[in-house]
């Protein structure tokens, strides 16, 4: 919708790549590749920016996705935008030190009681 011309989603899980799918569908995009295998040990082609929705709520999973995120910026120069509601393994996280908040939302309601209270999301760019 924002003029791309190419597109890849990436999702372990095969019912997120069935939801990216149907998300397309409702908004009236033609669904795009969408990978669903771990790419975080892999050095993928070059892209020109890299969103990533909510992937700190593991402090494993977290570290090495710090360390994938930092090798890709510094090879590719890619623009990084991260998305977060707040969790302690994103909020206390040492990468922390290289994000710049750009945006701060109130979640909804349900949203927010089905998250354990957390109340806002943030998107966050990346400069190590």
């Amino acid at each position: 919708m924002r003029g791309a011309s190419e597109i890849l989603a990436n999702d372990i899980d095969p019912l997120a790549g069935m939801a990216i799918t149907l998300n397309c569908k409702l908004n009236g995009l033609n669904p795009f590749p969408i990978l669903t295998k771990n790419i975080l040990n892999t050095q993928p082609s070059k892209f020109d920016l890299i969103v990533l929705g909510d992937m700190f709520y593991d402090e494993d999973l977290a570290n090495t996705l710090h360390l994938w995120l930092e090798k890709y910026f510094w090879t590719h120069r890619t623009r990084i935008l991260i998305g977060d509601p707040g969790r302690p393994q994103f909020s206390g996280h040492s990468i922390q030190h290289q994000l710049h908040q750009l945006e701060e939302y109130t979640l909804p309601e349900p949203t927010q009681q089905d998250n354990n209270g957390l109340t806002t999301s943030a998107v966050w760019d990346f400069h190590p």
